[in-house]
């Protein structure tokens, strides 16, 4: 999927389908908790697909391209969407809710690229060969959706690591005892550290298998897709 050299155009495909995957997944955040009873991200701009409202330098424009470079699967994260859970209505449902639309809103953006790619394979009468994965494709647009498809589901099934500050750890954060907790909270965004350092060195592998099968599961989704005549 990825090139071991630098390659200008698939870094660029790259950066532009990460920096939308990383807007539709804050957006999602927003309009959910707009949704469930707190405007308070939708009254900052935050419901926007717009990435310059979304922008961290640190992780939505450094370490994505350090990643990229060194040929590995980009990923990073935005500005903290800002939630108020004093406005939900139920908290802890509403909260779980906001904290899994932004991984959901980046599965179902992978489900939109695996039908695109579809619809414009069958539309080209599958002139393109079936190695749909590799930068040597004939269309930049199949690189484009299916470069949608693997950075979305890496963004997603990232973002649902139970550690603090990503989206699983928001869920889990409910069903913990209250010494549990305190712990969790003491981390905060502390825990990103944690998150790029301590588990890539320690865990890779580990990150690796629990993409495995989503991506697995969207390859086999678009093979099928292709198969239709």
């Amino acid at each position: 999927m990825f090139s071991h050299g630098f390659n200008p155009v698939e870094v660029f495909f790259q950066i532009i389908v990460l920096l939308f995957a990383i807007s539709v997944h804050e957006s999602a955040h927003a309009w959910m908790a707009n949704r469930l009873g707190d405007p308070t991200a939708k009254m900052l701009g935050r419901v926007s697909l717009n990435p310059l409202v979304h922008i961290d330098l640190m992780g939505t424009i450094i370490m994505p391209l350090v990643l990229i470079v060194l040929g590995f699967p980009p990923f990073g994260w935005a500005k903290p969407t800002p939630v108020d859970p004093r406005n939900f209505r139920n908290k802890v449902r509403d909260d779980i809710l906001t904290a899994i639309a932004g991984p959901v809103s980046n599965f179902l953006t992978a489900f939109v690229a695996v039908v695109i790619l579809a619809l414009i394979w069958h539309g080209s009468s599958g002139k393109f060969g079936p190695n749909l994965g590799h930068m040597d494709v004939a269309s930049p647009l199949i690189t484009l959706f299916y470069l949608a498809m693997w950075i979305n589901v890496v963004l997603a099934v990232f973002n649902l690591i139970p550690l603090p500050p990503l989206d699983g750890s928001h869920v889990i954060r409910h069903f913990l005892s209250y010494n549990a907790l305190q712990v969790d909270d003491r981390i905060g965004y502390g825990g990103l550290f944690e998150v790029l350092f301590i588990l890539p060195m320690l865990g890779i592998s580990i990150v690796g298998a629990l993409i495995t099968p989503f991506m697995a599961f969207f390859q086999g989704l678009l093979n099928l897709f292709l198969s239709f005549r």
